[in-house]
């Protein structure tokens, strides 16, 4: 079975969707298998990798309710080793759908557990809210990478994700962990982004990954040319920050899966 992890934040705008493709882009470039299963009716993801969201495919959307395998809602992207599950507005509603399911919390568990064995990884980029979709999201995966935007109120998100991980651990995946915080859109230049990471270093200590993530115009540009900054432009200071992080996310699963 594949490593199944979740990138999850309550707070939009952190750099989730950023932080999913690109980590996957070179995990992919690191030989590994890797499948995004975009769970934010946004799309963020799907756009990202240049994947027509107005084409005639089943999406996570029909996987998440059972009206389609996992299996037929892949797409394959232009980076080899990285596939994609493709995101539906209609997700936005999956959760009033997903009531009247038996054990609707499962449901994504369910389709991964069938149809995933050829992938090394997958990554799920999760909406911006504790939504039972993003339930879903948690109850299947092995860990959470939770990017953390380099902000007052970022903060204050934060430790209500914690307590939430920790609710959803308890009562329906024990085996869930945090992997790590992600500090994002980093700007050495501004005190208060150094008393966020010292604040956030003193709270999480080692599960704060030694990489930040910088502010840096390439990564908010790739989306538009839809493809993932690595590939858009692999020189740029953030391409060389999700290649310094993905190790980091390597080495660690190494550690996670030894315990």
């Amino acid at each position: 079975m594949p490593r199944i992890l979740a990138i999850a934040n309550r707070k939009g705008g952190v750099g989730k969707t950023t932080t999913t493709v690109n980590v996957a882009t070179a995990m992919a470039a690191a030989g590994k298998k890797v499948l995004v299963v975009d769970l934010d009716p946004q799309g963020n993801a799907t756009t990202s990798m240049g994947v027509d969201k107005k084409g005639n495919m089943a999406s996570s959307y029909e996987v998440l309710l059972g009206d389609a395998r996992l299996t037929q809602a892949i797409v394959w992207t232009e980076v080899p080793n990285f596939s994609i599950v493709p995101s539906s507005p209609d997700l936005a509603g999956a959760e009033i759908e997903l009531v009247d399911i038996e054990d609707r919390e499962f449901a994504l568990k369910n389709a991964l557990t069938k149809d995933a064995v050829n992938y090394d990884y997958i990554l799920i980029d999760c909406p911006p809210s504790l939504s039972l979709v993003t339930i879903n999201a948690l109850v299947a995966a092995d860990a959470v990478i939770v990017p953390l935007q380099c902000e007052f109120l970022a903060l204050e998100g934060i430790t209500d994700l914690i307590r939430n991980i920790n609710q959803i651990k308890k009562k329906f995946n024990p085996k869930l962990a945090l992997h790590g915080v992600v500090l994002t859109m980093y700007d050495k230049r501004n005190n208060l982004t150094q008393m966020v990471e010292d604040d956030v270093r003193q709270f999480f200590g080692k599960k704060v990954y030694n990489t930040v993530i910088p502010r840096n115009v390439r990564i908010s540009e790739a989306p538009s040319h839809g493809k993932p900054v690595l590939i858009y432009d692999f020189k740029c200071s953030g391409s060389q920050a999700y290649i310094s992080l993905t190790g980091e996310v390597l080495k660690r699963e190494k550690e996670l899966i030894a315990c």
